[in-house]
């Protein structure tokens, strides 16, 4: 038997199909659909600080309170957009696969979407997966972890974890880009005035670890990528995680 869906919040009831916000007057000329791809087309062009009711209806050419009659709230069409934007999640683990593999690709995913569309990084986290794609991206998420013994507790601290980190990441280079780009460089050469700029200050005084780590990326005969920096980083979560699981004594 199906559970009521009574004492679910009403626009997750909305989001997963289960329930349409009432509302009286003349029958309803759009869908639920269009008014979150048009919040999401205003977002992509003026960030999410645009993103307001009467923008959208302006968008769609109607009158704001008509708006109400789809989502009960702003912070609600917001949820929505962060819900439609990630889209579905990178595909399953594949039989063969070892979890690394699997949870390394989800996690590149993480950081793809924020990138692909920058005004999610201000969106707050205000709660736990709940909507119909998050919900789907952490059943993939914790999929990735099936068979290796670790605890569920410990299979969802590991995606929160590594999800934290992916958000962090997309988050930082996203920032510095948009910055590079106020100044009408680009990442890199912003990143080498960075080191510049910090080569010249640290010369003298109570920097002698900058100053180490300065000569010896001086002395290399390759500068990394950026996003060398991230692998390296999630290679080490990851190490973190498969010490944890290789500890564990083997299953009876």
């Amino acid at each position: 038997m199906n559970e009521p869906d009574d004492d679910l919040p009403e626009s997750v009831a909305i989001a997963w199909g289960l329930r349409e916000r009432p509302g009286k007057g003349p029958r309803r000329s759009l869908t639920l659909d269009q008014v979150v791809a048009a919040a999401i087309r205003v977002a992509e062009a003026d960030g999410l600080a645009g993103v307001s009711m009467s923008r959208v209806a302006g968008e769609l050419g109607v009158a704001t309170m008509s708006l109400y009659r789809y989502v009960p709230a702003k912070t609600d069409l917001v949820d929505l957009m962060t819900d439609a934007a990630y889209g579905g999640p990178p595909p399953p683990r594949d039989p063969d696969e070892g979890w690394r593999s699997a949870l390394t690709r989800w996690a590149e995913g993480n950081v793809a979407t924020i990138r692909r569309h920058p005004w999610l990084r201000h969106v707050p986290v205000s709660g736990p997966p709940i909507r119909p794609n998050q919900v789907r991206w952490m059943e993939r998420g914790l999929d990735s972890l099936r068979g290796t013994g670790l605890l569920p507790s410990e299979r969802l601290s590991t995606v929160l974890l590594v999800s934290g980190y992916a958000r962090n990441w997309a988050t930082l280079t996203v920032d510095l880009a948009e910055a590079a780009a106020r100044s009408q460089l680009t990442a890199e050469e912003a990143g080498v005035r960075y080191w510049q700029h910090l080569e010249r200050l640290t010369r003298a005084g109570a920097f002698p670890a900058i100053r180490e780590l300065l000569a010896e990326w001086a002395a290399a005969e390759d500068d990394e990528e950026f996003d060398a920096e991230w692998q390296f980083g999630l290679d080490r979560l990851l190490d973190g995680v498969e010490a944890l699981i290789n500890g564990r004594p083997p299953a009876a």
